[in-house]
């Protein structure tokens, strides 16, 4: 009895196993792409299991994304923690940029398709502004608000830029531009204290 609450107990793992799924054939063929047909086979479980736990392919592809984004945040907040200075918090966020770890070309790819994706969607749009915040509250156990929207930005845009440059990423290009937002967020309180002035 494919799909019935019977088979449950039998596989705890299913629904997780069904959003990764999805995630991978996102990541091999796009969104446009991607059919129930193809995650069930993925997945290795039977075409009436997505039915079973989500409502419909709009559905299985937020609380995809949704999984993506707590994944990502996850990986980001535990990098960024583990600074024990302002000069750490600076690497650590040269190492969200250029690093293996975070942003690999399995995930720049997912967060492409999520972007296009949130803007016709607006259950993934929210999870998109939530990731957003959760990237900045991160940076702010180091970084005053400003900052950190300027650094989120540039972890978030430079992968994807060198996505498609053929040079790799200069690591003390990328260091050197960290800490000049940082440095310069003290006198770019004070022109905004007076006024642009």
């Amino acid at each position: 009895m494919s799909g019935t609450r019977r088979e449950i107990p039998n596989d705890p793992g299913r629904k997780e196993r069904i959003l990764e799924a999805a995630l991978e054939v996102i990541a091999e063929g796009g969104v446009h792409k991607t059919t129930h047909r193809k995650i069930a086979a993925r997945a290795e479980v039977p075409l009436g299991s997505l039915t079973y736990y989500f409502d419909g392919m709009e559905d299985l592809l937020a609380q995809a994304f949704a999984r993506l984004a707590d994944t990502m945040s996850l990986l980001y907040r535990q990098t960024v923690q583990a600074a024990g200075s302002t000069a750490e918090a600076e690497e650590a966020v040269v190492e969200l940029i250029c690093g293996p770890a975070y942003a690999t070309t399995r995930d720049l790819t997912l967060i492409f398709e999520m972007y296009a994706y949130a803007n016709h969607n607006p259950a993934v749009s929210a999870t998109t502004r939530s990731w957003l915040e959760r990237s900045r509250d991160s940076l702010g156990l180091h970084f005053p608000t400003g900052v950190c929207r300027a650094l989120d930005a540039l972890i978030e845009g430079w992968p994807m830029h060198g996505a498609f440059d053929e040079a790799p990423l200069d690591r003390n290009l990328v260091a050197g531009t960290v800490h000049a937002i940082v440095a310069a967020a003290p006198d770019l309180a004070r022109d905004r204290a007076g006024g642009g002035t």
